[in-house]
């Protein structure tokens, strides 16, 4: 024999409903079933709206009682197109006897507990008749069987409590006389020993099978509904998350208390003494294996089982220094609740005795304090304590699983994953079986949080980065690109599941939250919405995913001014502009005090020698205690390439064409040419070796003409290039009389700096230094007489890119 039951959403149309007599007469080929069925999905609500219009004299009764006449009879016709006549006739007059129920409720202008019960045992009736029906005029031997004439309860309306000697004498005489092959029983309904119509309160369709299933000692109890088995996590949530195939009563039991929607505790209570089995399945999707909760020892490398939650909670605190030490607070507490009917989810006190928080439905929340400011009214007047704090807005999450307690560590790993994602924990509750730990968060935060601790515990360690690009031009395209070539290597090879989840030029920005599609992001980001870089900053914000990280390809000022949002967000920034680190000394300080406190990283490695490890490598000679005593770097790849291509033969406006041309300098060459973008580098690197420095305190003696000095736009600029060319062509004259190489060479020596372009010597490390490289000789304590040097290509889209990508990969790694 076996016992099943259908959810609301198996029987919600008449479509799922043909699955569910498929399955019904599949197993009544090989076995005797019993069937309990719940209302067809979203009319017990609609029973409930309607009562309650009819009591407060709204005529819109009748038009919600319409919606569930037509919602029912077109199922009717939808299931037996060609013999519905007789069912028709059956479900039109319980409607009827509906209507007339409505509108004595709508004469008296009252709906009591008592009435409300018989208004919402209609939607069973209802359903299991037409179910019923329908398999008998398809040829399968099944009846139904009324079950409020089966499970006796008390009068304790709308939640009603079950005479189990009564009820179980009543299932066990029924089904031994009872020959049919499958029999449909209506759940979630009841009669009391007076005969009063009572029901079993939420999830009473799983309560009327458990009964039944408990009465009859079955082997196993199926409760079918629209998800394949109880999930590690909300899948709605959490698209990685997946079926537990087996799990224990008491944590199936936890993670329902802990909004699991799946399955309601009460359920299990009938069947847990008797170690009946409860297996979840899917009407949707009958083949899927499903859940079986028992309490076979269940073997799992995992100690955490699952992961829920309850949203729209509100945390209560009652707190004073006169609480320590005086017996009787709680107890007041819990019983004002109690005399209230409020349910508590969660308690927590801290051992000074000063406060006590509690975790209740929002909902609750007014009616609760007025109800306990009211009963310390005497301690609050003599502020002995203080009037009841409510906080809302906020959620429940609680990891569950018997084994945790075998294993070290969770709660480390809890609240640090958690905390690395700016999700602040109000509230803690722990028990001392260990089988779940349980946060109070806000409400806003509960999909990040799902989401980091699903990947904490659950996935293979594959680490999932949100990226957020702004500035899509040469050097952000190289680096959209690289991120698509490279995404599957990063998944097998890292661990890494990177997704661009928003990009944006100076014009249009997208977003998609799970990942934007990069085989055509510029048709997509042509399309877009009009670009803002507050409106980027809130979008990345509102979406709240976890490891986000904000890239910034520009050299906007504007855009660095929001690196401190970004990082009070716990958004990591990885940025190849150069102005937030060589901006005010304080700015910079501030930046670097913000990423340690909300454990957002920042990374810059881009903003020294493109995708050259300078920056990497000092922060590595300084973190293992050397000391820099001095730097010199020719550290700008585009002036290298003008005077690496400059000579008596050519012109120097062509070469600074070419190389802006070829992606060497900024859009704007003066930064480049000015030795502003040198000073910000060797600034940059002065403050990373951990000398106090601002840029107007690096010594820049400029090469430029005066009239390239003072032009007022990049046009007028090049206009000068080419009057100037005298100018130029004699600086590449006296080095050429010296034997000498034209370099543009930073300089950082006892806590001085300066840039100027030089003439270097044969012989000397900068001399033969070719194309657009950069390079760097650090001495150091270590290294005082040969230095540690860093050569290599110092400019160019790819190569910035690929520093760009190292920088993001670096914060996953971390």
């Amino acid at each position: 024999m076996k016992v099943l039951k259908f959810g609301g959403t198996s029987v919600g149309s008449s479509k799922n409903i043909n699955k569910v007599i498929s399955i019904l007469e599949n197993y009544g080929k090989r076995d005797t079933v019993i069937c309990v069925v719940s209302a067809v999905g979203g009319i017990t609500d609609k029973l409930l709206l309607a009562g309650k219009q009819a009591q407060n004299k709204e005529q819109a009764f009748l038009n919600t009682f319409n919606d569930i006449k037509e919602k029912h009879i077109d199922i009717v016709k939808t299931l037996n197109p060609e013999n519905s006549a007789s069912i028709l006739k059956e479900v039109e007059e319980k409607l009827n006897g509906l209507k007339s129920l409505l509108e004595g409720i709508f004469l008296i202008n009252e709906l009591s507990p008592k009435t409300s019960d018989k208004l919402v045992s209609y939607g069973e009736l209802l359903s299991s008749y037409i179910i019923a029906e329908t398999m008998k005029n398809r040829g399968i031997e099944a009846e139904r069987k009324n079950s409020q004439e089966l499970i006796v309860t008390n009068s304790n309306f709308t939640k009603a409590e079950v005479d189990y000697k009564a009820t179980n004498t009543n299932i066990q005489d029924y089904f031994k006389s009872d020959s049919k092959t499958v029999t449909i029983l209506p759940g979630f309904i009841s009669k009391s020993k007076t005969g009063e119509i009572t029901t079993l309160g939420r999830g009473g369709s799983d309560f009327t099978a458990a009964i039944v299933a408990a009465a009859l000692q079955v082997e196993q109890l199926e409760i079918w509904t629209d998800v394949s088995g109880m999930y590690t996590t909300n899948p709605k949530l959490v698209k990685q998350a997946y079926p537990i195939d087996k799990i224990s009563y008491q944590e199936a039991m936890e993670l329902s208390h802990f909004g699991a929607k799946v399955l309601y505790p009460p359920t299990v209570q009938p069947v847990l003494s008797l170690s009946i089995p409860i297996h979840i399945k899917n009407t949707l999707e009958p083949e899927a294996t499903g859940t079986i909760i028992s309490n076979d020892e269940v073997t799992s490398t995992k100690p955490v089982k699952g992961i829920s939650n309850i949203s729209n909670i509100a945390l209560l605190t009652l707190e004073g220094s006169g609480m320590v030490g005086i017996p009787g607070f709680s107890k007041r507490l819990f019983e004002t609740l109690s005399q209230e009917k409020i349910n508590i989810i969660m308690i927590t006190q801290a051992s000074s005795e000063h406060s006590i928080c509690l975790g209740i439905e929002e909902k609750d929340a007014e009616n609760a304090k007025v109800a306990i400011d009211a009963v310390f009214e005497n301690e609050i007047a003599l502020n002995k304590i203080e009037p009841i704090i409510i906080e809302t807005g906020l959620s429940i999450i609680a990891l569950v699983g018997d084994n945790m307690k075998n294993h070290q560590g969770i709660s480390g790993k809890m609240f640090s994953s958690l905390g690395k994602n700016n999700v602040n924990v109000r509230a803690i509750a722990q028990g001392a079986s260990e089988k779940n730990i349980t946060a109070v968060i806000a409400e806003k935060d509960v999909k990040k949080a799902l989401n980091t601790l699903h990947e904490q515990f659950f996935e293979s360690k594959t680490k999932q980065l949100n990226v957020f690009i702004t500035g899509v031009g040469n050097v952000g395209e190289r680096l959209v690109e690289q991120i698509h070539q490279q995404k599957k290597f990063l998944k097998d090879n890292l661990k890494i599941k990177m997704r661009v989840v928003g990009l944006s030029n100076s014009r249009q920005m997208i977003f998609a939250e799970e990942g934007i599609d990069l085989t055509n992001w510029k048709d997509q980001l042509n399309q877009g919405e009009q670009a803002s870089l507050q409106g980027f900053f809130e979008k990345t914000k509102s979406l709240n995913l976890r490891n986000s990280i904000f890239v910034d390809v520009t050299a906007n000022k504007n855009v660095a001014d929001l690196y401190a949002q970004y990082l009070r967000q716990s958004i990591g920034v990885v940025a190849c502009n150069k102005i937030a680190c060589s901006s005010d000394f304080e700015n910079y300080k501030l930046l670097k005090r913000l990423s340690l406190k909300y454990n957002a990283p920042l990374l810059f490695e881009t903003n020294v020698g493109a995708g050259l490890p300078i920056i990497d490598t000092l922060n590595n000679l300084v973190a293992s205690g050397d000391k820099i005593h001095s730097i010199q770097a020719v550290l700008s790849g585009s002036l290298n390439f003008v005077f690496n291509n400059f000579t008596d033969k050519t012109k120097f406006y062509d070469v600074v064409k070419q190389a802006a041309a070829e992606g060497y300098t900024e859009p704007d060459p003066r930064i480049d040419l000015s030795g502003v973008d040198v000073a910000r580098k060797i600034l940059i690197l002065a403050r990373e070796s951990g000398v106090e420095m601002n840029l107007e305190d690096i010594e820049n003696k400029p090469f430029l003409s005066e009239a390239g000095l003072k032009s007022d736009s990049v046009d007028d600029f090049y206009e000068t290039l080419i009057t100037d060319e005298a100018h130029y062509q004699s600086l590449y004259a006296s080095a050429k009389a010296n034997n000498c190489q034209l370099k543009y060479v930073a300089k950082f020596d006892q806590g001085k700096a300066s840039v100027s372009l030089q003439e270097i010597p044969e012989g000397h490390p900068f001399y033969n230094l070719e194309g657009s490289d950069n390079i760097v000789m650090f001495y150091t304590q270590r290294y005082p007489k040969q230095p540690m040097i860093i050569k290599g290509a110092g400019a160019g889209a790819d190569v910035t890119a690929s520093g760009l990508f190292a920088d993001i990969i670096r914060i996953a790694n971390d």
